[in-house]
């Protein structure tokens, strides 16, 4: 038995990061994040049982999506409620933009283009963040993500599309701001 949970929490400890991105997109504070995904994995933990196999990452990855919710229901946080704050916030998005570059120029272009990308992801509603977040930072299939949000595939697809629809509204709507 402990042997087993051993086993379990050496898995599941492979997934930390892409439980805390999860969080961190949702309940969009870095502590809480943390407290609900130590919250996740002690649920995980508890009711291992329950895993019927295969990848574990989607399952600890909905049990943390459920935590979260939960604490957000509790709290009353919806995403109008949460603004978005630029030192918080910013940078979360770097590791899309590989900083290769060693002229400074380029390098404060690509925080801003950076600042802008988590300003617009941060926008959606969270029905569309979590699924562009699942598919284009933690790089889960459809399917996977299906079983992470406990809709059907082509809702999947479907929310997956209006989300970059509407994240390249607004990035064009910024850029255009910035632009004036």
């Amino acid at each position: 038995m402990i042997q087993q949970a051993r086993e379990f929490e050496s898995v599941a400890m492979t997934y930390l990061n892409a439980a805390y991105n999860l969080a961190r997109w949702l309940v969009r504070d870095e502590h809480v994040a943390q407290d609900m995904v130590q919250e996740a994995y002690l649920r995980a933990l508890k009711y291992r049982e329950s895993f019927r196999g295969g990848d574990m990452r989607p399952w600890l990855l909905s049990i943390v999506r459920n935590t979260c919710y939960t604490w957000l229901e509790q709290h009353r946080q919806r995403e109008d409620d949460v603004e978005f704050d630029e030192d918080r916030d910013s940078g979360n998005c770097e590791m899309i933009f590989e900083q290769t570059e060693s002229n400074p120029e380029a390098l404060v272009m690509r925080k801003q283009e950076s600042m802008r990308l988590n300003q617009s992801i941060n926008a959606l509603p969270s029905t569309f963040r979590e699924v562009l977040i699942l598919r284009e930072l933690e790089e889960l299939s459809y399917e996977d993500i299906a079983v992470v949000v406990a809709i059907p595939v082509g809702t999947v697809m479907s929310r997956l599309s209006r989300a970059r629809a509407m994240l390249r509204v607004a990035l064009k709507h910024q850029v255009s701001r910035e632009v004036v």
